[in-house]
């Protein structure tokens, strides 16, 4: 009986959008609306090959050896062999959809991070050499594009109006199976915490997503993309019904950053934040858990030098209230960098308004920096890279993915697979909060604090 409601209850939403498009509600005028989305979208989708190759190594530089649990066959999937004399040779595939007529192609970061060579396979089947315009780690977001006019482009709808239970047709080429279309609804919004990228705030849903579908997009039934396809939830690897997509106002915001400026800047506010659960509203004095708690406050940031204190809980930002921290981090890093930010501040039972002028949280879409005069790179700790490496799943940190040979960090010990919790005596769990820590080095050495398994330890690295 739950089953025929659950139908008869889609039949009728979906004839509500057949009726928006003055189709009749047969079942064959029904399957037309999706029909007429498939049609409309799939001409710009395309499939893309990032091909990389690893950098030149020496075999075993640094005596690390063969039973160490970085050697194991999912380190060596992942990250690749460090050990290995020759290069490396690999292949990354994804999704990705054009987003103007003169190709420009928004798609994942992980699809097209650290590829020497993209090729993008057009619906037409045309192959086309593509350039890497900028890309995002922290929210996962690239740009890339292919030279030529009149493509077949999607337009970008506005995610904040996506309703839960809302129809959506997900296109990608799963498994190296281009055009693919699949159908379910939104399950949710404003998912975080999942540990996928630094800023999250997912559209969960139940199309079908598969490997190769990230990068793809997430579409209304108006054809408007309104997601793009990033991750699944799987202990197999295949489709089990929960998958999540980047929001499409998130995703123009850093695509028009990219485009129009090459790099992406974010607002910086300066503090590090801690829910409010009821005990702790009862221990501030309470009615009830509201706000953000402010554990900590970067010396000499925005926060700082506004009279933001240790202690005090942000209730509102701009008259909106604060929800949840990773809603209002969210939302503070889409604002301009030099805006001006209203603050509303419960300290001690006093209500306060506090002015901040936003800082920039700037990241080079390039990777370059202290980072890269350290010689890493860094990925946020996915629960199934916690699980693989063997921390545990309350481990906080940002994972060392690759170590560049003769680098600062290599000859001071570093390795692959090595979580990192502090710099310079600052924790950081994302990778904003990395590059942060790293921005504010005012001398020639990095003192980071790492973890490999069960051994903690500190490393002084100097850097020119």
């Amino acid at each position: 009986m739950r089953l025929i409601i659950g139908i008869l209850s889609c039949l009728l939403l979906v004839t509500s959008y057949a009726k928006e498009t003055e189709c009749s509600c047969s079942p064959q005028s029904i399957s037309k609306v999706f029909t007429a989305v498939a049609k409309k979208a799939t001409p710009a989708v395309v499939y893309i090959k990032a091909e990389g190759v690893g950098d030149d190594e020496m075999e075993n530089p640094f005596g690390q050896q063969p039973e160490s649990p970085f050697n194991d066959e999912f380190f060596n999937r992942f990250f690749g062999n460090p050990y290995r004399k020759a290069p490396k040779q690999s292949i990354s595939q994804g999704s990705g959809f054009f987003v103007s007529s003169d190709g420009h192609i928004l798609t994942n970061a992980h699809v097209v991070k650290n590829a020497k060579k993209l090729t993008v396979i057009l619906h037409d089947g045309r192959e086309m050499m593509a350039n890497l315009i900028g890309l995002d780690p922290s929210s996962d977001v690239a740009v890339i594009q292919v030279e030529g006019s009149g493509f077949d482009y999607v337009d970008l709808g506005d995610s904040e109006e996506v309703e839960v239970g809302e129809w959506v047709v997900a296109i990608g080429s799963p498994f190296q199976l281009q055009a693919t279309v699949t159908v379910g609804v939104i399950s949710a919004k404003g998912r975080q915490g999942l540990r996928i990228t630094d800023f999250e705030d997912f559209i969960q849903t139940d199309a079908a997503i598969n490997p190769g579908n990230s990068g793809g997009p997430l579409l209304n039934l108006k054809g408007e993309v309104i997601g793009i396809n990033t991750a699944i939830v799987s202990k197999s690897g295949g489709y089990i019904g929960i998958g999540f997509a980047i929001p499409s106002n998130m995703a123009k915001h850093i695509m028009d950053q990219i485009i129009h400026n090459g790099s992406v800047t974010r607002g910086y506010l300066g503090v590090a934040l801690q829910p409010l659960d009821q005990d702790m509203a009862d221990a501030f004095n309470l009615d009830r858990p509201e706000g953000a708690l402010v554990a900590e406050v970067v010396k000499n940031s925005p926060a700082d030098k506004a009279g933001v204190k240790q202690g005090d809980i942000i209730i509102a930002y701009n008259n909106t209230p604060v929800k949840s921290i990773g809603t209002f981090r969210n939302e503070i890093s889409m604002i301009k960098p030099g805006s001006k930010v209203m603050l509303k501040i419960n300290r001690s039972g006093k209500i306060l308004k506090i002015p901040v002028v936003l800082g920039s949280l700037g990241e080079d879409t390039g990777g370059t920096g202290t980072s890269k005069k350290l010689g890493i790179e860094v990925e946020p700790l996915t629960s199934e890279m916690a699980n693989k490496l063997g921390y545990s799943p309350s481990e906080e940190g940002v994972v060392i993915t690759k170590v560049k040979p003769g680098s600062p960090a290599a000859l001071a010990g570093m390795r692959p697979g090595f979580l990192i919790l502090m710099i310079n005596q600052q924790k950081v769990t994302t990778i904003d909060q990395f590059h942060a820590a790293l921005e504010q080095t005012k001398r020639n050495r990095v003192l980071i604090l790492a973890k490999q398994g069960n051994v903690t330890r500190f490393y002084s690295i100097k850097v020119e």
